[in-house]
């Protein structure tokens, strides 16, 4: 279709998997992308250890810790955690007409761990962390209780449309 927006998504997955990987994670920002209608984006994802990732979250945010996901909006003058102004989406302000241009880094050691200790494969805690970075390049805020509530209920509902099942509130009932 001619009026479909154009999504550019690189995903870098290693070893004998990788092209499932990488189709799969495409999948997920793909549909996370089109759920919001937005107009066009760039973004990778790169899967690094968890000292890469705490490098990162110290450098950018000031947390000397290793976490699961960061995204970052590499638009000029992009405000932090892409707080953007336009419609209301899932109860959210989200999107200001403007492609997104935007990188996620993304764990493979703490997704294997928090796999391992929800009960499902790191495919699913993949998808997971991917569906989040790209919620908050999109706009979405979890940094107060009641909009991380709601930020996880849309991951699950992404990830439920996608077969994957409730990932995040999998093993919270």
């Amino acid at each position: 279709m001619d009026d479909d927006p154009t999504y550019d998504i690189a995903v870098a997955c290693v070893g004998a998997d990788a092209p499932r990987c990488e189709a799969r994670l495409k999948q997920v920002i793909d549909a996370t992308l089109r759920r919001h209608e937005a107009p066009a984006a760039q973004i990778s994802v790169a899967l690094v250890d968890d000292d890469r990732i705490a490098q990162l979250n110290e450098h950018h945010l000031n947390h000397q810790y290793p976490t699961d996901v960061l995204a970052f909006d590499l638009r000029n003058n992009a405000p932090a955690r892409s707080s953007l102004n336009g419609k209301e989406v899932d109860g959210f302000t989200i999107g200001d007409g403007k492609p997104i241009d935007g990188e996620i880094v993304v764990s493979f050691e703490t997704a294997a761990r928090e796999a391992g200790e929800r009960g499902h494969g790191i495919d699913a805690e993949l998808a997971l962390y991917v569906v989040h970075g790209t919620l908050h390049l999109l706009g979405y805020d979890d940094r107060h209780e009641r909009d991380a509530a709601r930020m996880h209920e849309v991951e699950d509902e992404i990830l439920i449309s996608l077969g994957w099942g409730p990932v995040y509130r999998a093993n919270l009932g």
